[in-house]
């Protein structure tokens, strides 16, 4: 009994110090990735707005996780961070876009991605890749194994698209039980509610909240990681008057630059 009572006096007091050098050893190993040379300068301006090392950090990834990421844009701007990150030791699944959908720019970037990953199979030669949309597409793999979801920026697209309910649904069933969900999202004002507020890339905290939990999610915290308070949320066209799209061209071009990209919740929710 009392060699029981000495062993977990040892393991109680070198814990924290074990978690506190793996939490290091993560940080550096993503603060080397996001300015790494497989990653082109118009990729890793984008780091000051978005802050990769810090979101991911606190949503709590580990490089022997199981992650799938979620509807990563044709430029797979995550997936230059997350692939090398979970190469060696763990596994990362993407769920990309319906090569055969009726919409071009959904065609267009399933291709864009699929090249992106052919041209460095040094670091993306490990990515399982998916089609995933919704309802002819469906389910997530692996099914009930992943550790953690991640998806930046798409709620307002599968709102749009009348789709969001089944997404979270599908999130919630590849997790395995304890299973983290984190959501990055333009966010709006409390009172952008709908498909007026969504066609322009704005969802409010509030919304993003319900459908996670009303698919049984049970939200663990927020963090203003991604806040920017100077996006006054009421732009031509949406976020993407804002870096880096600039979809009204040199119109206004200096003020909307000095305003940055788009304010953002953070968002960590938890499948018990």
């Amino acid at each position: 009994m009392k060699a029981i009572k000495w062993l977990l006096t040892i393991y109680m007091t070198l814990s924290p110090v074990m978690v506190f050098a793996d939490g290091v050893e993560t940080e550096e190993k993503l603060k080397n990735i996001v300015s790494g040379e497989h990653r082109n300068p118009e990729s890793i301006a984008r780091n000051q707005y978005r802050h990769p090392v810090e979101t991911l950090m606190w949503f709590g990834i580990r490089d022997d996780m199981t992650v799938v990421e979620v509807s990563p844009g044709g430029g797979g701007w995550y997936t230059e961070v997350l692939a090398p990150f979970l190469r060696d030791k763990g596994k990362l699944y993407v769920a990309s876009y319906d090569s055969q959908s009726e919409i071009e720019y959904l065609r267009i970037n399933s291709k864009k991605y699929i090249d992106k990953l052919a041209s460095r199979p040094d670091i993306y030669d490990k990515v399982s890749v998916t089609e995933f949309a919704p309802p002819k597409k469906p389910d997530l793999e692996p099914r009930g194994k992943a550790d953690m979801v991640v998806t930046f920026r798409n709620t307002h697209n599968w709102l749009n698209n009348d789709t969001a309910e089944q997404v979270y649904k599908a999130m919630y069933e590849v997790l395995k039980p304890g299973g983290i969900l984190g959501v990055v999202q333009h966010r709006g004002k409390d009172h952008m509610i709908g498909k007026e507020w969504s066609k322009k890339g704005y969802v409010s905290e509030s919304e993003v909240i319900r459908l996670a939990e009303q698919t049984g999610f049970k939200l663990v915290g927020g963090t203003g990681i991604n806040a920017n308070p100077k996006d006054t949320k009421d732009h031509p066209d949406g976020v993407w008057t804002l870096p880096p799209v600039y979809r009204l061209k040199d119109q206004n071009r200096d003020r909307y630059a000095a305003i940055g990209e788009s304010d953002r919740m953070t968002l960590k929710f938890i499948k018990p």
